[in-house]
């Protein structure tokens, strides 16, 4: 399993940025994917999580204001984060059948 995630960068506050994620290795069509941060000097936590059939879970910070969706076919999962906050500043990961991406770094500032 390989997963290459991308879209990262600086935005300003309230900015949006969309991340996604290539998996190969697949298919990956029966198995839920999720999306992490780790923020500088903190632990790695979960931002949410999508089934197989596409249904999405959030942790509280984000809901409302990201949302994971992901195509089958091309064995991708993408992350739209709207109305970004400092607070939302973190190097993203997606995380499949235990393996991670490489990250991709999301800086929100002014």
């Amino acid at each position: 399993v390989q997963l290459q995630a991308s879209g990262g960068g600086l935005v300003q506050p309230g900015g949006s940025l969309r991340l996604s994620c290539v998996a190969s290795g697949g298919p990956f069509r029966r198995v839920a994917m999720a999306w992490y941060r780790q923020a500088p000097g903190k632990q790695r936590e979960l931002v949410g999580v999508i089934t197989d059939d596409g249904s999405a879970q959030y942790v509280d910070s984000v809901k409302g204001r990201f949302t994971i969706s992901r195509d089958n076919d091309r064995d991708t999962m993408w992350l739209q984060m709207e109305n970004l906050q400092p607070e939302d500043t973190a190097v993203y990961y997606c995380f499949v059948l235990g393996h991670w991406g490489q990250g991709t770094l999301v800086t929100v500032s002014s």
